[in-house]
């Protein structure tokens, strides 16, 4: 595939400008905005594609444990593959220091085939990838160039649409997408798993993921903190068409563990140093991946700031819906406004990762105490666990409401339980009860009322039944 390159030089004062070319992918130089600007200041040219090893491995139904290797430069390998033009195609593309056969991308291979008949390829430029840093985000541009030329040979030779392409790339990977997805008029989609900031936030659309690189463009933010002092790999500038913003994009649960905890829980010590190091950063992929087997675990608020998402400011869902951040929110993309937007949820703190919010209102009754209330549902397919609603003076007649992210959806809500405490020894044995306990699910308009006219004493469950 590649061939011949040139390089040409041009005198700009005293600084030489270099471009280098490649055959069928065109030429790249270090002009601005690529390199010489406050963002990126150092001059480098990415690698010739044999030096980067781009590999296209594909997987599908028919071959969910072994990969075939799909050869831009040789269209008798995709003949000869399990790829299918009556399915959607998928890439996947790793980021820094990460490899094409690595454990997390077929398992996004394997979640996809649950649920999909896919065409799922993983674009391995770990050769690429396992530099430096400003090597590596100089090299995405060839990497992005292949799998534009990749796409460009499925729909010259098999008619295959680009508007049935989605990639989804993670760190540098995303701006890789990016990169493909503007050589691509009429791509489908492109997902950004926590697309990486140094060298990219802040500079023009050609440079990095922005919402012109395909129809649709959904990006995960984990690790958005700033990179100095907090080490936050990921960007926080809106990239996509919309941005989600789990746990509030900066810290994820789970991500506080010691080193070496994390080294226990996993295999070998590489494994165990990069998810501590990387924790937030990985997180996109991982909440990516289960999000494909959960359609309804990740429903995302439209919110001004997770502050305000967290002060239980932007609940429920409008009147569009929720949009599902991960594998679904594609299906949010016809109820867009043309203004990028932020949504907010949170997740658990391991796998699994999905979470159903409720938003529950106390209307209390008996006497009046200092003390806390809970509040347990019961469903068709399961209950929570005690939720605390307030913590204060318990009054007779008055209302309090609280917002909580449940492990799981309890489905048609049957009954609601209620207990009180204050953890301090009262010899009149004060009784309080809920007179009414109102229950609404995140994505649902239905408000359901349960009632009771009892009161108890510390400690003992009440059952409120609908009223």
């Amino acid at each position: 595939m590649l061939s011949t390159w040139t390089i040409t030089l041009f005198l700009l004062g005293a600084a030489s400008a270099k471009e280098i070319c490649f055959n069928d992918l065109g030429c790249f130089s270090d002009l601005e905005p690529w390199a010489g600007t406050v963002i990126r200041p150092l001059k480098v040219l990415p690698w010739s594609p044999e030096k980067i090893g781009t590999r296209f491995l594909l997987y599908t139904n028919e071959n969910p444990n072994n990969f075939q290797t799909l050869l831009p430069s040789d269209s008798s390998t995709i003949e000869a593959s399990n790829f299918r033009t009556d399915r959607k195609t998928r890439f996947i593309i790793h980021g820094f220091i990460d490899k094409g056969d690595e454990n997390w991308v077929l398992d996004m291979c394997k979640n996809m085939f649950q649920v999909e008949e896919v065409n799922c390829i993983c674009v391995d430029w770990k050769k690429g990838s396992q530099t430096s840093y400003t090597q590596a985000a100089n090299n995405v541009r060839v990497v992005g160039a292949q799998v534009a030329q990749m796409i460009g040979i499925l729909s010259t030779d098999y008619n295959y649409s680009p508007s049935q392409v989605h990639l989804i790339g993670h760190s540098l990977g995303a701006h890789a997408a990016g990169e493909a997805g503007s050589r691509t008029p009429g791509l489908g989609r492109i997902t950004g798993l926590d697309p990486v900031e140094a060298s990219f936030e802040g500079t023009p659309e050609e440079v990095r993921l922005d919402p012109s690189d395909a129809v649709f463009v959904d990006v995960i933010h984990t690790d958005a903190a700033p990179l100095i002092p907090f080490l936050g790999f990921g960007t926080k500038q809106q990239l996509g068409h919309i941005d989600f913003f789990p746990n509030g994009g900066e810290e994820m649960p789970g991500c506080k563990k010691n080193a070496l905890s994390q080294i226990v829980d996993l295999d070998g010590i590489w494994e165990g140093t990069r998810d501590f190091v990387a924790c937030n950063h990985l997180r996109s992929y991982k909440y990516y991946s289960e999000s494909i087997l959960n359609p309804d675990g990740f429903a995302a608020y439209p919110c001004t700031s997770y502050r305000a998402f967290k002060s239980n400011k932007c609940f429920p869902c409008p009147d569009e819906g929720c949009p599902q951040m991960g594998h679904y929110a594609d299906k949010f993309a016809s109820k867009l406004s043309g203004e990028p937007q932020k949504f907010f949820l949170n997740t658990g703190e391991s796998s699994k990762f999905a979470r159903w919010r409720y938003g529950v209102s106390v209307t209390l009754s008996g006497r009046t105490i200092t003390g806390q209330i809970k509040v347990a549902l019961f469903g068709d397919q399961g209950n929570t666990r005690q939720y605390d609603i307030f913590r204060g003076l318990i009054m007779a007649g008055s209302t309090h409401s609280n917002e909580f992210d449940a492990e799981l959806d309890i489905g048609t809500i049957e009954k609601v339980k209620f207990l009180w405490n204050n953890n301090v020894i009262n010899p009149t044995f004060p009784r309080v009860g809920a007179a009414q306990i109102t229950v609404q699910k995140g994505e649902e308009k239905t408000v359901h009322t349960f009632c009771s006219e009892e009161t108890v004493r510390e400690d003992v469950l009440l059952t409120l039944l609908p009223c």
